[in-house]
Parts: structure tokens; sequence; C-alpha cells
């Protein structure tokens, strides 16, 4: 065993860590189709992904997609739903590559690295997704509030964010350092402050950098709750 499996297995969090990554990883694996089905379903992806960056999403309906692609409506609506099912799709590279980003920054760091500081590089990685993919994300958003308003918390992706987030605050409080916390509730609440309706408004809208809002998830999360932890793991922290 590899001196990295060793610690590994000897750090239980980072087990649990790990094990949530592949497990919400296989809701991502691509669908098991007919190569030609395959090759179809990348053909309209490939077209609507050009048009989404000619245009932008918003500006981008089904139909526009469907005659670009040269393919019926009905065709396309058979495959997607809505445009919010399409997008969701076009998301699964991004969301893999993020997973496998997260995956290698847990693998990488020991058991010494304390929780809040793995929880500040998750969140720093958060931001940084919701930049890259924010219109994808407002698209599945909207399509999410117009089934179900509380749809968008059962998908992968958010089950995904917030057990990995509630993993690293209860690694936090058992090592002392944090003071005792609701870790579901507080996950949720992380989150909260990072959905991309209010992404989307602080970066377009208010004019926040990125690096502005991870700053300010810092001071409020890593900081803050360092800052509640007793003051005996306070100090062995400094020292």
């Amino acid at each position: 065993m590899l001196k990295e499996e060793r610690e590994i297995e000897g750090d239980p969090w980072r087990r649990k860590l790990l094990s949530i990554q592949e497990q919400v990883a296989q809701c991502w694996a691509p669908p098991l189709e007919r190569r030609d089905a395959a090759e179809h379903r990348r053909h309209i992806l490939d077209v609507a992904r050009r048009l989404f960056a000619e245009r932008g999403v918003d500006d981008v309906s089904m139909h526009g997609i469907a005659r670009a692609a040269s393919v019926g409506q009905g065709t396309l609506y058979r495959r997607y739903a809505h445009k919010g099912a399409l997008c969701m799709d076009l998301l699964a590279d991004g969301v893999t590559r993020f997973q496998d980003d997260v995956r290698a920054y847990l693998s990488s760091n020991d058991a010494r690295t304390p929780a809040l500081d793995l929880l500040d590089a998750v969140l720093g990685r958060l931001v940084a997704f919701n930049e890259e993919n924010g219109q994808l994300l407002g698209a599945v958003v909207d399509a999410a509030c117009g089934d179900r308003r509380t749809s968008m918390y059962g998908s992968p992706l958010y089950r995904w964010a917030h057990a990995t987030i509630q993993a690293m605050l209860e690694s936090a409080v058992a090592a002392g350092e944090c003071a005792p916390l609701d870790a579901p509730y507080t996950a949720d609440a992380m989150l909260a402050a990072l959905t991309i309706d209010l992404y989307t408004y602080q970066r377009h809208e208010l004019g926040y950098s990125p690096e502005r809002i991870t700053q300010a998830l810092r001071r409020l999360y890593r900081d803050g709750l360092r800052g509640a932890a007793p003051a005996t793991a306070r100090l062995a922290h400094d020292h």
C-alpha cells in the first residue's frame, strides 16, 4: 500500500469525504446508449454550446437549437424536456472536472490539515465553478423553479456539495476547531450564500469580483467559525 493510501486509510474523516466524492460522481456518468444515439446527443449539445457562446443562454430557445441542429422540435423535447435539462447535460463535463479537482485536493492533504482550511478551499472552488458556469446554472435553476421550487436541492450537485461541507463541519467540531453547531443546517446556509441567483446579482448588478466574494466567505465561515472555537483549540491552531 502506498504511503498516501495508508494515510487516507488511517484518517476516517478523509475516508468519508473521499467516499462522498465517489458516490455522487456516479450520478454524472455518461448514459449508456447506442453509438448513433450518443453521436446525435453530442451533435445537439455542440450546437447548443455554440449558440450559447454566441448569444448567451437566456437568448437561445429550444426552437432555435432544434432548427440550428436540423432536428425536429419533438425529437429535441423527447430527449430534453426543457432547456434546463439540456443545460444540465452540458454541465456534466464541468461538474466532473470540478469534482475531480476537489477529490485530488482532498487526497493531497493529510490528517493535519485543519478541516476549516479544507472547507475554505472547497468554497473557493465553488465560487470558481459559479463563475465558469453561471449561465448554465441559471437556466437549470429557472427550469427547477418552473417545476418545483425545492427540486434543485435534490440534484446530485447540491447533494454532493452539501454532504461534503457537512462532513468538513463535523470534522472541525470533532477536532475542536470550532464550537458545536448544527452541521446540516450550516451547510445549507453556506450554500445559500452561493446560489447562482445571488452570485449573478452580486457579480453583474453590484460589480463584486470573485475574489471579493471568496474573501467575504472566508471571513464569515472559516475565520468566523475558528473564532468561535474554544480558547485551547485556538491556541493550538495558532502555534
